[in-house]
């Protein structure tokens, strides 16, 4: 029996714990991994222990860590404002983007104040299809450990632009049917409506939405 009500305990404690860390996952914003500081990432796995916490020690009450939690996100989301608002905390908290290259040249006291050698730089040129240290124009450490890479004039991609070609705008993809369901809202988005989409699948030798894994406009 007492199993049974720490079970039930555990499991209340884990959906409000679930719950209030996606609630708060939304708050702080989107980031993908590339994009996460040190300061994001040690924030994360603090954030998450702490809704550990609260789903398994049941030594105490949930209260204490809830409020633990509330309070690091709180704290995280405040240094998000106050980088986005001040330049020079930015700086001071999360870092500064780093010149490595120069002209093709390497900055070695650069490297050296970061502790970051030769092996790490051609392992991240390398992910950017660059086997070549001559290539390089301008290589940039930002502040997330990501390299940024400028590869010499001569090097870089031609684009239609360079060749005075006009290209047209292709927008973007609007989908009208999602695995077999009718998207009414894009629908209406697009000044169109259910007769419009069935006329434009019969088109295709389709009689029914339900046929349709994907469609786009």
């Amino acid at each position: 029996m007492i199993l049974l009500n720490e079970g039930l305990v555990v499991f209340v404690r884990g959906i409000i714990a679930f719950f209030s860390l996606l609630i708060f996952a939304r708050v702080l914003g989107k980031k993908q991994i590339s994009q996460l500081t040190l300061f994001d990432y040690i924030l994360g796995i603090t954030i998450g222990s702490m809704a550990a916490s609260i789903t398994t020690d049941l030594s105490s009450c949930a209260w204490p860590h809830w409020v633990g939690l509330l309070t690091w996100v709180a704290a995280g989301l405040g240094i998000d404002l106050l980088t986005t608002k001040s330049r020079y905390a930015a700086k001071c908290i999360e870092g500064e983007p780093t010149i490595i290259i120069m002209n093709g040249k390497i900055l070695e006291n650069n490297m050296r104040k970061l502790r970051y050698n030769a092996t790490n730089l051609l392992q991240q040129l390398r992910t950017k299809d660059i086997f070549d240290l001559s290539e390089v124009h301008y290589a940039i450490l930002e502040a997330n450990g990501e390299l940024t890479v400028l590869k010499k004039p001569e090097l870089q991609t031609l684009t239609p632009k360079d060749m005075n070609i006009s290209v047209p705008n292709t927008g973007i993809g609007i989908e009208l049917i999602y695995d077999g369901i009718v998207v009414d809202l894009n629908l209406k988005q697009i000044n169109r409506d259910r007769k419009w989409l069935k006329a434009q699948l019969q088109s295709h030798g389709i009689k029914d939405p339900s046929e349709v894994f994907l469609a786009k406009i």
